[in-house]
């Protein structure tokens, strides 16, 4: 009798936090909306985040978030960038000895403020970028990064899938640019540009 409050109590916090995970699994894979819309792209990173939050406990997580306007895509998919991202990162943070650090940046481009974009993107974007404090990758690796089946993860690790996807996502789902920035022992940088609005 004794005990029968605090099994309560705690079967109360894992309800709870199994109605937390279900939304944000929801959320996240947004299979009602297969057409553009626009959403909250904080609210799809920190649910992605959520769904990773079990692999993050040893790892530094800094989120720099800027003033962001709703953008128009496809949830789902952009999630599923943010989802093969954030886990190469972890994955390049699992081995090494030095305290891991992951680092969320966004903010708006604006041409007429002075901001550079690249040629194919309108004069309104939306910036992600996704660092972390990982091992870093050679140039001839980064040629490669978003060939298919391209891997650098030991045989049955990695499909070699994750990042040709995430490019076809961004690049021609969404008409954007995704780029790798790295050095050898300095991290990596990915870095997500699409338009606020899709071009009609």
């Amino acid at each position: 009798m004794e005990d029968l409050p605090k099994v309560l109590a705690s079967m109360k916090i894992g309800a709870g936090r199994i109605r937390e995970i279900v939304l944000s699994l929801r959320n996240f894979s947004r299979l009602d909306e297969a057409q553009m819309k626009p959403v909250d792209i904080h609210e799809g990173i920190d649910n992605t985040l959520l769904i990773l939050h079990h692999r993050l406990s040893e790892i530094q997580l800094v989120k720099n978030y800027g003033d962001l306007p709703l953008v128009e895509c496809y949830p789902g998919q952009l999630n599923q960038v943010f989802m093969n991202i954030l886990a190469n990162a972890i994955d390049a943070l699992d081995s090494q000895m030095n305290q891991g650090k992951i680092t969320i940046t966004t903010r708006i481009i604006q041409p007429e403020k002075g901001d550079i974009l690249p040629k194919n993107l309108p004069s309104t974007s939306a910036a992600i970028s996704i660092k972390d404090n990982g091992p870093g990758m050679s140039d001839s690796v980064i040629k490669r990064l978003f060939d298919p089946f391209f891997t650098t993860k030991p045989v049955g690790k990695g499909t070699g899938l994750g990042l040709s996807i995430s490019y076809q996502i961004i690049v021609e789902k969404h008409r954007g640019t995704l780029q790798c920035f790295s050095t050898p022992g300095e991290g990596a940088e990915f870095l997500i540009q699409i338009p606020i609005k899709p071009s009609t």
